[in-house]
């Protein structure tokens, strides 16, 4: 009905009074009120009646036959009559009325009358006890009771049968199965002999590996369509087949990572913003995003299964399923450290490499040698690429902070990978902008001032067109990369001071003095002092090895050569202690701490020649001609070499040429003191007997330094020789394989003549000899020392 109030308008209910209003609020609220209270009221009548309909049990049929028919038996018995007491005609009627007797039809459901009124307001369980059962002989139904119904003549409770299901044909199912499960039992099941086994895991395998071959290349091959079969690829690193599963893992997560490498873009995606995903873009741009969501997406899960077979090999863990030993989880992890070290070196620019780095640094330290190496290696590659710093950064981060949280107890080469750092230069100074200024652009007045109406004219078109390529330009600035390189090396330095500071006999503290010796010319002068107080002790303390003690002179000079020179420092004690330690040097294969003395020399004296007095220097000359005789050729090429230098940065050097002696005193090559050993009253005559070395290098080197060392002439090296520095004749010349360097030239053999017997050489009277004696059989006796004592004696 359609409603025909109409809405007061707003002068009407200006007209209304307040109270008037207040009391059709309450008015309403009440009446809200009352229907929701009288609802409860019938909801909880409803509920009542069903659980008592359901919970009271109806009244057995049989049960009420057996007592009518006991009430009935008795009455009979005290009121019936004989037969022969009535009349015939009375019992004719009888029995008429016996044949259409209305009570049969009667409701037996009911005990009441059959005439009884029935009452206005009768209850619903007499209704229910009303309903007419059914006969004991039918099979009971199950019925599900429904929500009852409400009319005016109250509730009406609603069931439906539950459908029963046919027993005897569920049985005769369930023999027929357990037959063909007791035929299938009794048939025993085909063994297989060990060369089936293989061939139908051969089978196996080869399927597995055509189906990896056909995804990996429908991906690679349309990379935009197919993102979808990365999800089904990863999928299999899943394999549940106890025969294969180890070998398909492993496939699965090679060829997972070549497609990775292969299809990620260069650069990093990142996640689109709510704005972005609300606008309504191109087709094109549309399908890219979601190759690059799905793509970033199936990158994630598949570093994160890769972290977790690691974890569980870690931790000595199995899946539920077992289909995969112990043993062989050491493989699989293996091949997922592969996998994570190859994405850390070709995807640095991609997502996630962070977490790539997080995984990959703490594997340095493994207890594993074959995996600690490949993170090892992996991080030293990645150090060699990056020309930029970024990636770097994040490494030495992740080193330092493991370092610590180790307090110090981590392999040495997980600090030596600093060494493969790509510094050369960083922000010495804050005003660094100023001593490389940007580029500047004339102002206006400035153009007016100095240039005329054509050449502002050009001057502006050019100007247009440096903006224009500073800001195509695709490469970093120099100053962020040096930014990166400062922040880098800062993080470096922290860790080494930490150890020299905490950890001194860390076996760190190798790797810390060669990684000084590395980046020491880049400190800043003001840690100076402190360091070279440093060093000395640890040299003066004596627990160093002398390739430590090597690494430590090698890091004082590199300071003092460079910013150092400002420094009104005398470092004498480093020259003394390696003058002494030069005899100490390994002279056998492991010579490689020769390269260190190489570069510690060409700082001590090339880069310093104006502090060193001609006493030290022609000490070390002799030193280290001495030291020519017993090392390997290549030090002893790198010592003449250096030697060579030495006689012609130092004039008066020939002196130790001449066999006369200088000044007072005679030669002590036992004292440790250089400026007073009087070097000055010896001679060279270590480069006589190396004129006569085997190695050519060797000999050409002794016979240009006899004459002096002149730069030209007849005495003078060649170019290959004379221009190139000590430390790189020391590695060219090396003899690590064992092998002559340069190779020593075949010379061939004369012919010579061949004898058919070597009874050639005898004469026949001794051939016979021999030949008598040879046949004779030979009788052992045993000695008698006694007989032949009391002869000599006697």
């Amino acid at each position: 009905r359609k409603n025909t109030k109409r809405v007061p308008s707003f002068r009407k209910l200006l007209r209304t009074s307040q109270i008037k209003l207040d009391n059709k609020l309450k008015n309403k609220q009440f009446k809200q009120k009352s229907a929701a209270k009288k609802y409860r009221k019938e909801q909880k009548k409803l509920r009542e009646a069903v659980r008592d309909a359901i919970a009271r049990k109806p009244f057995p049929l049989e049960e009420y036959k057996k007592k009518q028919a006991a009430e009935k038996q008795e009455e009979e018995e005290e009121d019936a009559l004989p037969l022969d007491m009535m009349d015939e005609d009375d019992l004719k009627l009888m029995e008429d009325l016996a044949q259409k007797a209305s009570f049969l039809t009667r409701d037996l459901s009911s005990n009441e009358p059959v005439h009884v009124k029935k009452r206005k307001h009768e209850s619903v369980i007499d209704k229910y006890e009303k309903v007419p059962r059914r006969m004991q002989s039918e099979p009971e139904k199950e019925l599900i009771h429904l929500l009852p119904i409400k009319d005016k003549g109250g509730i009406i409770p609603q069931t439906m049968e539950k459908p029963v299901s046919n027993v005897a044909q569920d049985e005769e199912d369930t023999e027929e199965m357990e037959e063909a499960a007791e035929d299938f039992s009794a048939e025993p099941l085909p063994v297989l002999t060990p060369e089936e086994i293989a061939a139908q895991r051969r089978q196996k395998l080869q399927e597995r590996k055509v189906h990896i071959a056909a995804l990996a290349s429908a991906i690679l091959s349309e990379p935009d369509n197919n993102i979808k079969k990365l999800k089904e690829l990863r999928a299999m690193l899943m394999e549940q087949d106890p025969n294969v599963a180890v070998i398909v893992r492993k496939l699965v997560m090679v060829s997972l990572m070549e497609i990775f490498k292969d299809i990620a873009p260069s650069y990093k995606i990142r996640p689109l913003t709510e704005a972005e995903k609300a606008t309504k873009v191109k087709k094109e741009t549309q399908k890219l995003r979601e190759f690059e969501e799905g793509l970033v997406s199936q990158y994630k899960f598949y570093l994160e299964n890769l972290e977790q077979t690691i974890k569980d090999w870690k931790q000595r863990k199995l899946k539920k399923s077992n289909v995969i030993s112990l043993k062989a989880y050491k493989g699989l992890a293996e091949i997922a450290v592969k996998c994570l070290c190859e994405l850390l070196v070709a995807l640095p620019h991609f997502n996630f490499h962070n977490n790539i780095i997080v995984l990959i640094v703490p594997l340095m330290n493994d207890a594993s040698k074959m995996i600690s190496q490949l993170c090892v290696e992996a991080v030293k590659k990645l150090f060699k690429q990056d020309k930029l710093g970024n990636a770097s950064l994040g490494v030495v981060k992740v080193i330092s902070g493991l370092v610590r949280g180790r307090n110090y107890d981590v392999r040495p080469e997980v600090l030596k990978v600093f060494l493969h750092l790509r510094i050369k230069e960083v922000e010495l100074q804050k005003d660094s902008e100023d001593i490389a200024p940007k580029k500047k652009f004339m102002t206006y007045k400035e153009k007016r001032k100095n240039l005329s109406r054509m050449q502002r004219k050009w001057k502006k078109a050019e100007e247009k067109l440096e903006r224009e390529l500073l800001e195509a330009e695709a490469s970093e600035s120099k100053q962020k990369k040096l930014k990166l390189h400062t922040e880098t090396l800062n993080i470096v330095f922290v860790t080494y001071f930490r150890i020299l500071k905490k950890a001194q006999k860390s076996p760190l503290l190798p790797a810390v003095l060669e990684g000084l010796a590395k980046f020491a010319h880049l400190i800043n002068v003001e840690f100076f002092d402190d360091l070279l107080i440093v060093l000395h002790s640890l040299i003066a303390s004596g627990g160093l090895s002398y390739r430590e003690s090597l690494h430590c002179i090698l890091s004082a000079f590199h300071i003092l050569s460079g910013q150092g020179d400002v420094l009104n420092i005398d470092p004498m004690k480093f020259y003394t202690h390696l003058y002494k330690t030069l005899f100490s040097l390994h002279a056998g294969r492991t010579n490689d701490d020769m390269g260190i003395v190489l570069q510690c020399l060409d700082v001590m004296f090339a880069k310093r020649r104006k502090q060193v007095s001609q006493q030290r220097a022609l000490a070390f000359l002799k030193r280290l001609s001495t030291l020519t005789l017993h090392v390997l050729p290549n030090s002893s090429v790198g010592i003449l070499a250096t030697n060579r230098v030495l006689m012609q940065i130092f004039p008066k050097m020939d002196l130790l040429l001449d066999n006369e002696s200088q000044g007072s005193g005679v030669y002590l090559p036992e004292l440790e003191e250089p400026e007073h050993c009087n070097a000055q009253n010896t001679a060279l005559w270590e480069l006589h007997l190396l004129q006569r070395h085997y190695h050519p290098i060797v000999r050409k080197f002794a016979a240009h330094l006899i004459v002096g060392a002149p730069t030209e002439g007849s005495g003078a090296l060649s170019l290959d020789l004379s221009q190139r520095p000590a430390t790189e004749l020391f590695e060219a010349y090396s003899m690590r394989e064992m092998t002559f360097n340069p190779p020593v030239a075949s010379v061939t053999s004369r012919r010579k003549d061949t004898f058919s017997a070597m009874d050639s050489f005898i004469d026949e009277e001794l051939n016979k000899q021999l030949q008598q004696h040879i046949s004779e059989t030979v009788v052992h006796k045993p000695l008698d020392f006694a007989k032949h004592l009391k002869e000599s004696l006697s």
